[in-house]
């Protein structure tokens, strides 16, 4: 007998032994747990915001008053007890947040990168990386009273006109959330890329500075950019911070126009916990506009992914 014929013996026999098929099933369930759970949660914003529309709520058998999609996609006012809701209200203070946390979070996050990926020492690397992930973990309702009791204080030292609640403090705390991640993924990008590379720049009489701007961080460019659209995901859905730091007050506000982040507004999450802690009955339409504007972070937080994962694939380089 041949040594493929014993190796391909020993192998069939090991894949067929108990242990190994019960821990494959182990892991499959894991699989299709995750699975059902990601169906089971669309499957719910789908069909309760059908509900909340005027097209489909028929459909779903419900009876009293729905809402026009159009408007709900189109409108610039949410006024729940006077039955407008324009969603385009809450998606512009969500995105002049996420706007004003990439400003701060993605330099910081990459120049943070550099530093831990080829400058810092490893007894400064051993300290620095633990510290950004205590960063990370750090519960976000605590965030959101940092920015009420500091950030925006200093915010009014500076600028008097800002409100108590305003989306330039919340979206620097979001910022500094989102920090860890960025610098976290683009120092694990940068640390892949081969030392040959480098030491070719620096063959080349190439600095220390332009090796890592010139080959390490374009050949990492790919686990940046996907660091950049997963932080950004994360400043789209966070919940607690924008809720406290923000403010309760629903207007549209120009997200190019500097001086709109010194009012308070209401972002698309700070919208659903407000609604869920206010007083709706089961099955109103105030109810049901919770699933259509979960339904409506989910679908852009779902294309951010969708972007993520073309531009990790488009720049993506192979060592």
């Amino acid at each position: 007998m041949s040594t493929d014929d014993i190796t391909e013996d020993l192998t069939r026999d090991t894949q067929n032994s108990p242990a190994e098929l019960l821990t494959r099933s182990f892991f499959f369930l894991c699989a299709v747990l995750s699975i059902v759970t990601t169906i089971s949660i669309v499957v719910l914003l789908v069909t309760e915001a059908a509900k909340f529309f005027t097209l489909t709520a028929p459909l779903m058998g419900v009876e009293g008053p729905t809402a026009s999609i159009v408007d709900f996609l189109t409108g610039t006012t949410w006024e729940i007890n006077n039955g407008e809701f324009g969603v385009l209200t809450l998606v512009s203070a969500t995105l002049m947040i996420t706007i004003g946390s990439a400003v701060i979070a993605l330099p910081l996050g990459v120049a943070t990168a550099i530093y831990l990926s080829e400058y810092a020492a490893p007894r400064h690397r051993a300290f620095l990386k633990p510290a950004l992930e205590v960063l990370a973990g750090i519960p976000t309702v605590v965030y959101g009273f940092f920015a009420l009791i500091y950030i925006t204080p200093a915010i009014q030292t500076v600028l008097p006109e800002t409100g108590t609640f305003n989306l330039l403090s919340a979206s620097i705390v979001v910022g500094i959330m989102i920090i860890p991640m960025v610098a976290s993924i683009s120092e694990d990008a940068m640390s892949a890329v081969p030392d040959e590379l480098r030491q070719a720049g620096y063959g080349m009489g190439a600095t220390k500075f332009d090796v890592s701007t010139g080959i390490v961080v374009p050949a990492a460019l790919s686990g940046i950019l996907s660091s950049f659209i997963l932080a950004l995901s994360r400043a789209i859905g966070e919940t607690m911070a924008v809720t406290v730091a923000a403010g309760s007050q629903a207007q549209f506000l120009n997200p190019i126009d500097p001086t709109a982040y010194q009012e308070g507004a209401l972002p698309m999450t700070a919208a659903m916990v407000q609604l869920l802690l206010g007083d709706i009955t089961g099955g109103g339409l105030a109810y049901r506009s919770l699933f259509a504007i979960g339904l409506t972070l989910f679908v852009i937080t779902l294309v951010m992914n969708v972007i993520s994962d073309l531009i990790a694939q488009r720049y993506r380089e192979e060592y």
